[in-house]
């Protein structure tokens, strides 16, 4: 079976660009970011953001990583626990879905007080069961219910997607 790719390794590329520099434009007064990447592409996707944010600004960014069952969100860990007060927070994912994996992931910055919560992901669908839209979108793509889309990554490097 071949892959029908949406995304290809160049134009990822490319998309995660212009998020990092997206994410600088809106938060230019911020001294600090806390990029928070769900594992595991996620992550991926966290690690090339925090790399292209370093590469592009001043703005310092801190990672950590968010672990959960994306079918059945109920335990949620983080690989530390800070005080998320007053932190500009970035939750990443590579795709979106229903909107139930990143509405689940916020529930630990909850109990303090940030002083924003964003969201990226490199791969929007537009059928949403949950109130939760991305600050920062790759691309966004409409599909029917029964096609799925995946991120494909191979070490650090986003390879692209690929819907079925």
């Amino acid at each position: 079976m071949s892959k029908n790719y949406i995304l290809h390794q160049s134009t990822a590329s490319r998309k995660l660009q212009r998020m990092a520099y997206e994410i600088v434009e809106n938060n230019l007064d911020e001294q600090e970011l806390l990029l928070v990447g769900i594992r595991d592409n996620g992550s991926i996707i966290a690690e090339n953001i925090q790399q292209l944010l370093h590469q592009i600004s001043s703005i310092r960014s801190e990672l950590i990583y968010l672990s959960l069952d994306k079918r059945m969100p109920g335990e949620i860990h983080l690989s530390r626990q800070i005080d998320f007060s007053n932190k500009v927070i970035i939750v990443i994912d590579d795709v979106a879905n229903s909107g139930k994996t990143m509405l689940y992931a916020l529930r630990p910055f909850l109990a303090f007080h940030p002083k924003k919560i964003q969201t990226l992901v490199m791969v929007e669908r537009t059928h949403k069961a949950f109130p939760v839209n991305s600050d920062y979108v790759g691309i966004s793509v409409s599909t029917t219910l029964q096609e799925h889309i995946y991120v494909e990554v191979e070490g650090s490097v986003v390879m692209g997607a690929w819907m079925e």
